[in-house]
C-alpha cells in the first residue's frame, strides 16, 4: 500500500470573493505544489478549515486535487468530521475519487474513551478496501480527544488497512511510542523538528508550513536522504525561522497571505476567523522579503 512520507503539504483552502470554494485556485495551487517537488497532498484537513466546510464542499475539494494531481504526487484526503455519518461519507468518496489514501481526525469535542474510540476507527476501516490505506490523525490540543499507543497498535494490528498515523502535538515520548508499534507508519506535524523527528524514526512531515513554503523542508529531507547532518542543521534552521514568520498555522489567515505574496491566489478565511490586518500584512512582506533573501529562495512560487 502507498505511504504517506518525506514532505507532505497540508494545503489551505482557498474561496473566491464571494465566499465560495476557488477551485480553480486550488487546481493551481496543487500544480504548484507538486512541481516543487512536495510528495504528497493532504487537502480538507486543519490548516484547510475543514471545520467550516460542508460535506459538498469537501468532496469538491477532495475531486479537484486528485484531478490536478494527476498521479505526480501521492493524493490522501483528510475526511474526518463532526459526525461519523459525514465522516463514513466522506471516506467513501475519497476512495471513489481515486486518492490514494485518506487521513481521519479522532472524534472531537465531546470526550470518547478506548472503547469508543477502537469502535469508531474500526467501523471507518470497514468501509474501504482492505488495500485503500488509512493513517488515523492525533491532534489532541484541538480535538479534545487524544490517541493513545496501546489503541493504535491493537488498530493496525486488527485493520489491515490502518497503515499509519499523523501526529501533531509535540510529546516526543509518545512519538517514541508510535514509532515502537510494528510496521506502523507516523508521520509528524511539528514542524519545528522535522530534522530530529526523521533522525528518530519518522517518514515525514505533515506540514501546514510546507504547503506555503515546501522548499526549506525538501532541503531538510533531502539531506537527510543524503546523510548530510550540516545541511540538515542548516536548513532545519531555515524551516524554523518560517515557521515562527507564519505562527506555526495558529491561524491559516498568515498562510494565504503569504500564498498571496507568493503570487498564488488564496482568498479570505471563513468566519469567525478574520483575515490579517493591513499593518500585520505590512510587517509580514517585509519579513518575508528579508527571509527568502537569506534563505535563497524565490519570495515568487
Amino acid at each position: 500500500m502507498k505511504k504517506l512520507y518525506g514532505v507532505t503539504a497540508a494545503m489551505i483552502t482557498p474561496f473566491t470573493e464571494n465566499g465560495r470554494v476557488d477551485t480553480e485556485s486550488l487546481a493551481v495551487l496543487t500544480d504548484k505544489l507538486v512541481k516543487k517537488g512536495v510528495h504528497c497532498l493532504y487537502p480538507c484537513g486543519t490548516t484547510g478549515e475543514m471545520v467550516h466546510l460542508t460535506e459538498n464542499e469537501r468532496k469538491e475539494i477532495a475531486e479537484t486535487v486528485v484531478r490536478a494531481a494527476d498521479g505526480r504526487a501521492r493524493v490522501f484526503i483528510h475526511c474526518g468530521a463532526m459526525r461519523q455519518e459525514e465522516t463514513e461519507s466522506l471516506l467513501a468518496h475519497a476512495f471513489a475519487a481515486g486518492a490514494d489514501g485518506a487521513g481521519i481526525v479522532t472524534p472531537m469535542f465531546l470526550g470518547v474513551d478506548d472503547r469508543e474510540m477502537t469502535a469508531y476507527y474500526k467501523r471507518l476501516s470497514s468501509l474501504v478496501p482492505a488495500d485503500f490505506p488509512l493513517y488515523l490523525y492525533n491532534i489532541p490540543q484541538c480535538s479534545g480527544n487524544d490517541l493513545n499507543a496501546s489503541t493504535v497498535g491493537r488498530l493496525a494490528g486488527e485493520c489491515a488497512n490502518i497503515i499509519g498515523i499523523k501526529y501533531s502535538f509535540p510529546d516526543m515520548l509518545r512519538t517514541l511510542d508510535y514509532l515502537h508499534i510494528p510496521a506502523l507508519s507516523v508521520l509528524h506535524g511539528c514542524d519545528k523538528m522535522f530534522a530530529e523527528l526523521l533522525m528518530m524514526g519518522c517518514d515525514g512531515t505533515v506540514s501546514g508550513v510546507a504547503g506555503v513554503f515546501p522548499e526549506p523542508f525538501l532541503e531538510v529531507y533531502n539531506a537527510f536522504l543524503d546523510r548530510d547532518m550540516d545541511g540538515m542543521r542548516k536548513w532545519q534552521d531555515i524551516c524554523v525561522c518560517f515557521c515562527e514568520l507564519l505562527r506555526c498555522g495558529s491561524n491559516m489567515s498568515w498562510f494565504k497571505e503569504a500564498l498571496r505574496l507568493r503570487g498564488l491566489p488564496a482568498g479570505g478565511m471563513r468566519a469567525p476567523q478574520l483575515d490579517l490586518p493591513e499593518e500585520e500584512k505590512a510587517v509580514l512582506i517585509q519579513k518575508l522579503e528579508a527571509l527568502c533573501g537569506i534563505a535563497g529562495i524565490p519570495l515568487e512560487i
